[in-house]
Protein backbone atom coordinates (compact mmCIF):
# COMPACT_ATOMS: atom_id res chain seq x y z
CA UNK A 1 0.00 0.00 0.00
CA UNK A 2 1.70 3.19 -1.19
CA UNK A 3 -0.39 5.52 0.57
CA UNK A 4 -2.19 5.98 3.91
CA UNK A 5 -4.72 8.36 5.04
CA UNK A 6 -4.12 11.00 7.80
CA UNK A 7 -7.08 10.64 9.81
CA UNK A 8 -9.44 7.61 10.03
CA UNK A 9 -12.76 8.88 11.77
CA UNK A 10 -15.29 6.27 13.44
CA UNK A 11 -18.75 6.24 13.99
CA UNK A 12 -19.64 4.96 17.40
CA UNK A 13 -23.02 3.43 17.47
CA UNK A 14 -23.02 0.12 15.88
CA UNK A 15 -19.68 0.68 14.29
CA UNK A 16 -17.05 0.76 17.67
CA UNK A 17 -20.11 -1.08 20.14
CA UNK A 18 -23.35 -3.02 18.81
CA UNK A 19 -25.65 -0.53 20.07
CA UNK A 20 -27.43 3.34 20.17
CA UNK A 21 -26.02 4.92 23.32
CA UNK A 22 -28.83 6.87 23.25
CA UNK A 23 -32.04 4.14 23.27
CA UNK A 24 -30.53 0.21 23.94
CA UNK A 25 -28.75 1.47 26.83
CA UNK A 26 -28.75 3.41 29.98
CA UNK A 27 -25.99 5.92 31.02
CA UNK A 28 -24.20 7.27 33.26
CA UNK A 29 -22.65 3.49 32.85
CA UNK A 30 -19.47 2.32 35.37
CA UNK A 31 -16.82 0.14 35.17
CA UNK A 32 -16.34 -2.59 37.38
CA UNK A 33 -13.47 -4.36 39.34
CA UNK A 34 -13.34 -6.90 36.58
CA UNK A 35 -12.58 -4.65 34.01
CA UNK A 36 -16.48 -4.98 32.58
CA UNK A 37 -18.54 -2.00 31.59
CA UNK A 38 -22.13 -2.03 32.71
CA UNK A 39 -25.10 0.31 32.50
CA UNK A 40 -27.55 2.07 35.44
CA UNK A 41 -29.31 -1.53 35.19
CA UNK A 42 -26.19 -3.17 35.41
CA UNK A 43 -26.24 -4.41 31.53
CA UNK A 44 -22.89 -5.18 30.60
CA UNK A 45 -21.85 -2.66 27.68
CA UNK A 46 -19.43 -3.81 25.21
CA UNK A 47 -17.29 -3.10 21.98
CA UNK A 48 -17.48 -4.85 19.15
CA UNK A 49 -14.85 -7.81 19.43
CA UNK A 50 -11.74 -6.28 17.03
CA UNK A 51 -12.20 -2.68 17.75
CA UNK A 52 -9.14 -2.41 20.44
CA UNK A 53 -6.86 -4.40 17.91
CA UNK A 54 -8.40 -1.79 14.94
CA UNK A 55 -7.14 0.98 17.37
CA UNK A 56 -4.48 -0.19 18.32
CA UNK A 57 -2.94 -0.82 15.28
CA UNK A 58 -3.51 2.58 13.62
CA UNK A 59 -2.24 4.05 16.66
CA UNK A 60 0.67 2.04 15.74
CA UNK A 61 1.08 3.15 12.01
CA UNK A 62 0.71 6.31 13.16
CA UNK A 63 -2.29 7.10 11.62
CA UNK A 64 -4.27 9.65 13.40
CA UNK A 65 -8.12 9.16 14.56
CA UNK A 66 -11.06 10.67 15.54
CA UNK A 67 -14.60 9.52 16.45
CA UNK A 68 -17.77 11.44 14.72
CA UNK A 69 -21.46 10.72 16.23
CA UNK A 70 -24.88 12.26 15.93
CA UNK A 71 -25.94 11.18 19.20
CA UNK A 72 -27.84 13.61 21.16
CA UNK A 73 -26.44 11.22 24.10
CA UNK A 74 -23.69 13.48 24.39
CA UNK A 75 -22.46 12.85 27.82
CA UNK A 76 -23.00 8.99 27.56
CA UNK A 77 -21.30 8.57 24.42
CA UNK A 78 -18.01 10.33 25.84
CA UNK A 79 -18.61 8.71 29.30
CA UNK A 80 -17.96 5.09 27.25
CA UNK A 81 -15.51 6.35 25.35
CA UNK A 82 -13.31 7.17 28.60
CA UNK A 83 -14.23 3.64 30.26
CA UNK A 84 -13.34 1.56 27.50
CA UNK A 85 -10.22 3.29 27.26
CA UNK A 86 -10.28 4.90 23.64
CA UNK A 87 -9.93 8.63 24.15
CA UNK A 88 -6.53 8.00 24.26
CA UNK A 89 -6.69 6.82 20.64
CA UNK A 90 -8.74 9.91 19.76
CA UNK A 91 -6.96 13.02 18.70
CA UNK A 92 -10.42 14.69 17.39
CA UNK A 93 -13.96 14.05 19.49
CA UNK A 94 -17.01 15.24 17.00
CA UNK A 95 -20.26 13.65 19.32
CA UNK A 96 -23.36 16.25 18.74
CA UNK A 97 -26.57 15.38 16.81
CA UNK A 98 -26.35 17.07 13.09
CA UNK A 99 -25.63 16.12 9.96
CA UNK A 100 -22.08 14.09 9.62
CA UNK A 101 -21.01 16.64 7.07
CA UNK A 102 -20.68 19.10 9.67
CA UNK A 103 -18.68 16.86 12.12
CA UNK A 104 -16.55 16.37 9.40
CA UNK A 105 -16.24 20.09 8.50
CA UNK A 106 -15.47 20.49 11.92
CA UNK A 107 -12.45 17.95 11.57
CA UNK A 108 -10.96 19.61 8.64
CA UNK A 109 -11.09 23.05 10.33
CA UNK A 110 -9.47 21.39 13.51
CA UNK A 111 -6.92 19.02 11.92
CA UNK A 112 -5.69 21.24 8.60
CA UNK A 113 -6.30 17.93 7.01
CA UNK A 114 -8.17 17.70 3.83
CA UNK A 115 -11.14 15.77 3.15
CA UNK A 116 -9.38 13.44 0.36
CA UNK A 117 -6.67 12.00 3.06
CA UNK A 118 -9.98 11.28 5.53
CA UNK A 119 -10.99 7.57 5.53
CA UNK A 120 -14.20 7.28 7.54
CA UNK A 121 -16.13 3.96 8.86
CA UNK A 122 -19.92 4.02 9.45
CA UNK A 123 -22.60 1.71 9.34
CA UNK A 124 -25.43 3.94 8.07
CA UNK A 125 -25.62 4.69 4.32
CA UNK A 126 -27.04 8.14 4.28
CA UNK A 127 -23.40 9.17 6.43
CA UNK A 128 -21.36 7.19 3.91
CA UNK A 129 -23.31 9.19 0.91
CA UNK A 130 -23.55 12.11 2.73
CA UNK A 131 -19.67 12.47 3.81
CA UNK A 132 -18.82 11.21 0.23
CA UNK A 133 -19.91 13.92 -1.11
CA UNK A 134 -17.44 15.99 0.61
CA UNK A 135 -14.20 13.38 -1.29
CA UNK A 136 -13.60 11.04 2.50
CA UNK A 137 -13.11 7.24 1.28
CA UNK A 138 -16.11 5.99 3.38
CA UNK A 139 -16.39 2.47 4.34
CA UNK A 140 -19.87 0.64 5.06
CA UNK A 141 -19.63 -1.10 8.76
CA UNK A 142 -22.49 -3.83 8.28
CA UNK A 143 -21.90 -5.57 11.48
CA UNK A 144 -19.21 -4.06 13.46
CA UNK A 145 -15.32 -2.73 12.88
CA UNK A 146 -13.38 -5.31 12.20
CA UNK A 147 -9.76 -6.10 11.21
CA UNK A 148 -10.78 -7.25 7.60
CA UNK A 149 -12.78 -4.19 7.22
CA UNK A 150 -9.75 -1.64 8.11
CA UNK A 151 -7.63 -3.44 5.67
CA UNK A 152 -10.23 -3.41 3.11
CA UNK A 153 -10.55 0.23 4.13
CA UNK A 154 -6.78 0.84 3.73
CA UNK A 155 -7.03 -0.74 0.16
CA UNK A 156 -9.68 1.65 -0.85
CA UNK A 157 -7.96 4.43 0.76
CA UNK A 158 -4.35 3.68 -0.86
CA UNK A 159 -6.18 2.84 -4.43
CA UNK A 160 -8.33 6.25 -4.45
CA UNK A 161 -4.99 8.53 -3.44
CA UNK A 162 -3.11 6.58 -6.04
CA UNK A 163 -5.30 7.89 -8.91
CA UNK A 164 -5.28 11.80 -7.66
CA UNK A 165 -3.61 14.36 -9.11
CA UNK A 166 0.72 14.42 -7.50
CA UNK A 167 -0.69 17.96 -6.17
CA UNK A 168 -3.48 16.73 -4.53
CA UNK A 169 -1.72 14.46 -2.60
Amino acid sequence: MCRKPALVVFDLDYTLWPFWVDTHVDPPFHKNSDGSVQDQNHRPVRLYPEVPEVLHLLDSEGIAMASASRTGEIQGARQLLDLFGLNCYFRYTEIYPGRKTTHFQRLNQQSGIPFHRMLFFDDESRNIHDVGTLGVVCVPVPRGMTLSLLKEGLESFAQCSNSLPANKV
